[in-house]
């Protein structure tokens, strides 16, 4: 028997009911040999004739309980015993079948007694006609019908292979046995109360409404004590079975609302959604997925269904019980590596799904193993569902190579964080380019100029449009690419940077001028709305030539004129730029020739191929007589030899012709190939760019690559040293061992000496990496801690070094270069809850360090995968921005800046234009720095004590107390012992000096030098601990400089101004540079 159950094969899965019950399916009975084996196969083990039996079984005692009714009503005792006859065989057939070798306990099972007392007193009448008035209780049948209708349901259940919830069973059971409870006592009360009130059915069904519910009106109560006894035991079974039910039925209900039951079916095939798996569902990360998914106006109809093993915290809980997002968001606890909780979400209908990994995990890998796992399991379950996936470390990222979009967190975070050293606030530009701006933020309405003009940039955007569809671009069709996009800016604002051909799947920015435009091009442009929200516009312009005839434009037709007569005019019909200064100046020819722009070309008069050698050696940065030829000889153009991971891009770079020692890569330490054992001795032309991080991790190594990158001019090259905590591993040294100028210590970011050995006096960048090891906390947001800690430490004791730091909460960078008395700060804090109460993306926007470009935090890069489902160029356009990709014939970021010798260019749309036309390049953005009066600053507060004080003083030759300062600073400022003891030595002279008249003057003297001991400032202090800590290394102090706090101005980004912006001193120019002219860089005066 057990061989045959083992063989007996259910049916195929998601059978409808109606097909179990009519489908023309065969039953072979090949295995059978018995008669009782064949009934058993029929009535049990079979699904589809079990679920038969059973719905008949449920109807027989339905239908019973409809003929009890019916007696009662019609008051005749007329009875049909065939009901009764076919239950009790069917009960003595399964009893038969079921048997096992003991009779008592088929025999005292509940349902058998029911049925012997509902069934046998028919029989009984059969024969004996003078029982035939003789009560049954056949109202007993409705407990029989709740136990087929169960039996049914499960075999149902197995039947389809398809599981109803436990909530639904539950539910189920909890009705049926209300109902068998109320008809119990409807009709046993109606009956026993035929010897007393005679109450109808009616009446018994008010009667037990009324006290089952609590109500007891009274007038209608039982009066004989039978019907009396039955409300008793009624109330008591009452009681005890309905809290039972009760409780389970609630149990159920929380543990739903734990995991979020399913999403329905019926919604995934009429409605559309996306999926988002996570480990760990935060907060912040649900805020940011929400407010960007959803600022889209096309995705507002559609449904988030969250899918996390974790139970919703407190926090999220509250969040999604908001109507905004109670509606459109729905958490389901659970695995993406299971298929029935892939099921629940339907994620075979979904129209993407987003697996992001844990960053605060405490192994980074493992996260990004489960990541991998996921991603699997999704594409395995779901082949056609789109997946986006967030990598952490880049050697995972070749695992995940079949999902249609990837971000590694790491190669973002290090490209963004090397080109932020070169293309200051490269960090800030690409966070906003990559944020949905709402147009909410408080900007507009500030006082301060810099806000408004920084707020109104910071809502451009990157859109996409086809060229014979846009209205902006369309007229520039078989025109060259500079030419649109400086035309296309000047007229609209619009900042063209890159086409897509149709024929090919690559992104070009910034192609040059060779690239003539095409109708079928797509064109990718920087603009604060899309086009199609701009259409007003061009009916203004339409009336506006109607009315007033053709426009206007500046070349009057010069450029269509052939390319030979342009260049041959250019002198006299160009656009001439002249400098507001020049009229005083002298009468030299050079003074008296007036600066011009050339006009963009239509066409270039010859396409040159692109087919140039790359590996050659002559940039101009290379042919200068002053550069080293020793340098030049032992540098060459090519790709890394070694990559640390697998699935990194080739990027051709400055390299070295051999590889150089790994002894030799120790900056402070000499070897037998290099003597030199600290920066000072190497005599670098540039200043250092400083890496702190705890690890030298693969990810490092895409901060290497963009600084050495091929279109980066030799003589600009700035030495690259890398302060790690713990010592890099041999595939690492091997990797970097190749390119010029990067070197390596040991040490701390919260170790001075190791600050000093690392050569911080020498350099001009500071990037501070977070440490992966401090990214889990105990507090929310305290992960930063030792972070922020080092790095004011660094900003007071280096207060011109320019310092890069990553955190991990973007909340906590409001703590970076803190100032407890500064009242602009606290201005900015105002600002930001204003933001907040605004609903903005980026409530952190006006806070300084994150506009100067000094903060990131890489979960601002999150909002990159999120946008990627509406923008699917954003993640493609972002690596060829930071340099991970390179295309031929695409371009690459790169920063000028705006000298004296550039101020009479005037107006950032000259800047464009000078630009387009000479090297054809592509300028994006602006990154100012300007004086800013920060009032009562920390430094400003201690000053004015210090004025207050000299005002006390008693007036004295300047000469004097000069003298009195230069020997009090120059005895005594390296020794505090002494200095102590000559403090208290003037205090106690201080104290006699009441005593005696005639000793005035010397009282005098000393509070004067106790007073100056007392103003040396905190700057001085630090110089000096600073300067003896080196001499303490036995490194040269003249390094150090003496400076002073710069905290009285601030710099921000703005992203693709008008062209009526007026360029300032020391400006720095963001251009997307040509890759055909990269070898022909030019100041922008020539």
């Amino acid at each position: 028997m057990v061989e045959l159950e083992k063989e007996v094969l259910p049916l195929p899965p998601r059978y409808r009911f109606r097909d179990l019950l009519l489908g023309d399916w065969v039953e072979f009975y090949v295995n059978e040999n018995t008669f009782k084996e064949r009934l058993k196969l029929f009535f049990i083990k079979n699904q589809r004739s079990s679920l038969r039996v059973r719905l008949f079984d449920f109807s027989l005692k339905v239908l019973s309980c409809l003929l009890y009714i019916v007696r009662v009503l019609l008051d005749d005792p007329q009875e049909g015993s065939g009901v009764a006859l076919i239950s009790l065989s069917e009960t003595m057939l399964l009893v038969y079948l079921s048997y096992k070798g003991n009779v008592w306990e088929q025999v005292l099972r509940i349902p058998f007694i029911l049925e012997m007392i509902s069934a046998v007193p028919f029989l009984i009448t059969v024969g004996v006609p003078s029982l035939r008035n003789l009560f049954i209780p056949v109202f007993l049948n409705c407990w029989l019908a709740k136990h087929a209708l169960e039996n049914m349901i499960n075999d149902l259940h197995r039947a389809i292979q398809r599981t109803h919830s436990a909530m639904f069973n539950q539910v189920l059971i909890l009705i049926c046995t209300l109902v068998c409870l109320m008809f119990t006592c409807i009709c046993g009360i109606q009956h026993l109360e035929r010897a007393g009130n005679n109450l109808t059915l009616f009446d018994s069904l008010y009667f037990c409404i009324v006290t089952f519910s609590t109500v007891g009106f009274g007038d209608v109560t039982p009066k004989i004590w039978p019907s009396q006894l039955l409300v008793v035991i009624m109330i008591c079974v009452a009681l005890i079975v309905l809290p039972i039910q009760f409780e389970q039925l609630a149990f159920l209900w929380m543990e739903r609302q734990k995991s979020g039951g399913n999403y329905s079916r019926y919604r995934a095939q009429t409605e559309k959604h996306v999926v988002l798996c996570v480990s760990c569902l935060k907060i912040d990360l649900l805020m940011d997925f929400l407010n960007e998914f959803y600022a889209h106006p096309r995705l507002q109809d559609y449904y988030v269904v969250i899918l996390c093993p974790t139970e919703m915290d407190v926090q999220v809980r509250r969040v999604l019980q908001i109507p905004l997002w109670s509606q459109r968001v729905i958490y389901l606890q659970g695995s993406a590596l299971k298929d029935q909780d892939l099921m629940r979400a339907k994620m075979d209908d979904a129209e993407a799904c987003f697996i992001l990994s844990n960053r605060f995990e405490v192994d980074r890998i493992a996260a990004d193993h489960q990541t991998i796992l996921r991603a699997w399991a999704v594409k395995d379950f779901a082949p056609n569902c789109p997946l986006y996936v967030q990598i952490l470390k880049p050697e995972n990222k070749f695992h995940v190579k079949f999902a249609d979009h990837v971000v590694c967190e790491e190669e973002f975070k290090y490209a963004m964080l090397a080109l932020n050293c070169v293309c200051p606030a490269t960090s800030t530009l690409i966070t906003l380019l990559i944020h949905t701006s709402r147009g909410q933020e408080a900007g507009p309405g500030s006082a301060e100029l810099w806000q408004r003009m920084y707020s109104r940039c910071s809502a451009n955007e990157v859109h996409h449009i086809r060229l014979e569809e846009s209205k902006f671009l369309g007229e520039y069709q078989g025109k060259s690419f500079t030419y649109a996009s400086f035309h296309a800016h000047k007229k609209y604002g619009v900042c063209l940077i890159g086409v897509r051909r149709v024929d090919n799947a690559n992104i070009l920015l910034n192609p040059g001028p060779c690239h003539i435009m095409s109708g079928s091009d797509t064109c990718f442009y920087i603009n604060i709305s899309k086009e199609e929200n701009s259409a007003f516009i061009f009916k203004q312009q339409e009336a506006l030539r109607g009315s007033h005839g053709p426009p206007q434009t500046i070349y009057h037709g010069l450029t269509r004129l052939p390319v030979h007569s342009i260049i041959a005019s250019m002198g006299t019909v160009a656009i001439d730029l002249h400098d507001s200064s020049s009229g005083g100046g002298g009468g030299s020819p050079d003074s008296e020739r007036r600066h011009s722009i050339a006009p963009v070309l239509e066409l270039m008069d010859s396409v040159p191929t692109p087919s140039f050698d790359l590996l050659s050696d002559q940039s101009e940065d290379e042919a200068g007589p002053e550069d080293d030829d020793h340098i030049s000889s032992v540098w060459v153009k090519g790709y890394p030899m070694n990559s640390p991971y697998i699935g990194s891009s080739p990027t051709l770079c400055h390299l070295l012709q051999e590889k150089v020692p790994f002894c030799c890569l120790r900056l402070d330490k000499a070897c037998h190939h290099s003597p030199y054992e600290d920066a000072r001795a190497y005599g670098f032309k540039n200043k250092l760019i400083i890496v702190s991080a705890e690890s030298a991790g693969n990810g490092l190594y895409n901060f290497i690559v963009p600084l050495r990158a091929y279109y980066r001019p030799k003589k600009e090259l700035n030495p690259i040293v890398l302060l790690l905590e713990n010592p890099p591993e041999a595939h690492f040294l091997d990797a970097i061992c190749w390119f010029p100028m990067v070197y390596y210590t040991v040490g701390s970011i919260d170790n001075l000496d190791s600050l000093l050995r690392c050569g911080v006096t020498f350099a001009a960048t500071m990037v501070v990496v977070d440490e992966e090891s401090s990214m889990i906390a105990e507090e929310d947001y305290m992960a930063d801690a030792k972070t922020i800690v080092n790095v004011q430490t660094l900003f007071r004791l280096f207060p011109s070094l320019s310092i890069i730091t990553e955190l991990t909460h973007p909340a906590n960078m409001r703590f970076m270069q803190f100032k407890a008395k500064d009242h602009y700060s606290l201005a900015l804090s105002k600002l930001e809850k204003k933001e907040r109460e605004k609903g903005s993306n980026l409530v952190f926007m006006f806070r300084l360090p994150f506009a100067a470009g000094k903060v990131f935090s890489v979960s601002m890069l999150d909002t990159l995968l999120y946008q990627s489902f509406v923008k699917d160029y954003m993640i493609s356009i972002t690596r060829l921005l930071l340099g991970l990709d390179s295309m031929p014939g695409s371009g690459f970021l790169c920063a000028m800046k705006i000298t004296e010798e550039d101020l009479w260019i005037r107006t950032y749309g000259r800047l464009y234009q000078k630009l387009c036309s000479s090297t054809g390049d592509i300028p994006i953005g602006v990154y100012r720095t300007e004086s800013h009066m920060l009032a009562f600053s920390e430094s400003q507060v201690s000053i004015s004590v210090e004025d207050c004080e000299d005002t006390r003083e008693p007036r004295e030759p300047i000469l004097c107390r000069a003298n009195h300062r230069n020997s009090t600073s120059s005895d005594q400022s390296d020794h505090p012992l002494l200095r102590r003891k000559s403090m208290q030595w003037a205090r106690r002279l201080s104290r006699k000096g009441g005593r005696n008249v005639n000793k005035t003057t010397a009282a005098e003297r000393i509070s004067q030098q106790r007073m100056s001991l007392f103003r040396r400032s905190e700057r001085q202090e630090l110089n000096a601990l600073v300067k003896n800590r080196m001499k303490h290394l036995g490194l040269s102090p003249s390094g150090y400089s003496e400076m002073t706090d710069q905290g009285n101005t601030l710099s921000y980004i703005l992203i693709n101004p008008s062209p009526e912006t007026r360029l300032e001193l020391n400006d720095v120019v963001g251009y997307v540079g040509d890759p055909l002219a990269w070898s022909s860089h030019s100041d922008p005066q020539q």
